[in-house]
C-alpha cells in the first residue's frame, strides 16, 4: 500500500522537481515563442505552457543527465528538457479538446480551448509540438538528430499517440488488465522513457546506461499513471488542478477499473521498486532518480 505523503515527503518531491521548474522559468520562457509568431498565438501559447504543472518531464531529463555523468546546465540537456515539456504541454492542450477528453479545467484554471477558443487550442498544440523539434534542431550535429529521434519515438504513432488512440477507444484492445497496461505504456510511460533516455544521450551515455535509464523511465511512468488513476477516484479538483472522476464518467479502462483501488496501489508500489532497481547499478549519481520515483509513488496531486 502507498502510505500518505508527509509534509517532509512533499517538500522532498518539490526539491527533486526544482531543476525542471527552473528550466521552465528560464529556458522554456526563452525558447517558447520564436520571432514572427502572431501575438494572439503567442499569448495563448504562453498561457498553456508557462503557468503551473509539476515539470516532471524536464526534471527527469536533467536528473538523468546527472545520473549519466553529465551536467544539468549544459545546453543539450536544457534543450532536451524544454523539448520534452513542449511535447507534454501540447498533449495536454489537445487532450482537453472537446473531440478528446473534453475537459474545461487544466492546472487549476480554464483549459486553453476554453480560454481562447477551440480553433486556437488546436493551433497552440500544433505550435508546441513543432517548436519542440525546432528547439532540438537548433542544437545542431548528430546529438540533435539522436535527441529528436528519441523524442519522436516516445511521442509518435507507436508511443504517446498510440496511447491516446487506445484511450479514446479507436482501436482494438486486449481484455482485462492488459488493456490499461497497453494504454498507460504508450500514453504516459513512453514519453517518460524518452525523457530519461534523452537526458542520458545529452550526457553521452553508453548503451547500457541508456537502457537502464529507459527502464527506469518506463517503470516510473507506469507507476505515475497508476497513481493518477487512483487520484482521479480519490482526489478533488482543488488538489489535482483538473476535473476528477472523468475516467469513471466516460467508462475508460484504467488500472482502478481493472484492479480496484487496493490492487492499483500494490501495482504502483511494485513498479516503483522496479524503477529504483533499474538505476541502482548507476550508483550514487542516480540516487535522486530513485528518490524521485519513491516520492512520486506517495504523491497526493
Amino acid at each position: 500500500m502507498c502510505p500518505e505523503a508527509s509534509n517532509d515527503e512533499t517538500a522532498r518531491l518539490e526539491t527533486l522537481l526544482a531543476a525542471g521548474q527552473r528550466c521552465c522559468r528560464e529556458d522554456l520562457a526563452r525558447w517558447l515563442v520564436p520571432p514572427g509568431t502572431p501575438e494572439a498565438l503567442a499569448e495563448a501559447t504562453r498561457y498553456a505552457a508557462l503557468n503551473g504543472g509539476k515539470r516532471l518531464r524536464p526534471a527527469l531529463v536533467l536528473l538523468s543527465a546527472r545520473a549519466a555523468g553529465g551536467s544539468d546546465t549544459d545546453e543539450p540537456a536544457r534543450r532536451a528538457a524544454v523539448a520534452v515539456e513542449l511535447v507534454h504541454t501540447y498533449s495536454l492542450v489537445h487532450d482537453d479538446l472537446p473531440a478528446m477528453d473534453d475537459d474545461d479545467l487544466r492546472r487549476g484554471r480554464a483549459s486553453a480551448h476554453v480560454q481562447f477558443g477551440e480553433a486556437m487550442g488546436v493551433l497552440v498544440g500544433d505550435a508546441l509540438l513543432t517548436r519542440a523539434f525546432e528547439v532540438l534542431a537548433e542544437l545542431g550535429g548528430a546529438l540533435s538528430a539522436s535527441l529528436a529521434a528519441e523524442l519522436a519515438r516516445g511521442a509518435g504513432p507507436a508511443g504517446m499517440i498510440a496511447g491516446q488512440v487506445a484511450d479514446m477507444g479507436l482501436c482494438a484492445l486486449p481484455a482485462g488488465e492488459a488493456a490499461a497496461d497497453y494504454i498507460h505504456a504508450r500514453k504516459t510511460a513512453a514519453l517518460l522513457r524518452a525523457a530519461a533516455r534523452m537526458g542520458g544521450r545529452s550526457a553521452g551515455a553508453s548503451d547500457d546506461v541508456l537502457e537502464a535509464l529507459g527502464a527506469f523511465g518506463e517503470a516510473m511512468g507506469l507507476a505515475f499513471q497508476l497513481i493518477d488513476d487512483i487520484l482521479d477516484v480519490t482526489g478533488s479538483a482543488a488538489q489535482l488542478g483538473k476535473t476528477p472522476g472523468k475516467d469513471a464518467d466516460t467508462d475508460k479502462r484504467t488500472s482502478v477499473s481493472e484492479l480496484g483501488l487496493d490492487g492499483a496501489r500494490r501495482r504502483a508500489d511494485a513498479l516503483t521498486r522496479r524503477a529504483v532497481a533499474a538505476v541502482a547499478p548507476l550508483g550514487a549519481p542516480a540516487g535522486p532518480l530513485a528518490d524521485l520515483a519513491a516520492a512520486l509513488g506517495r504523491r497526493e496531486r
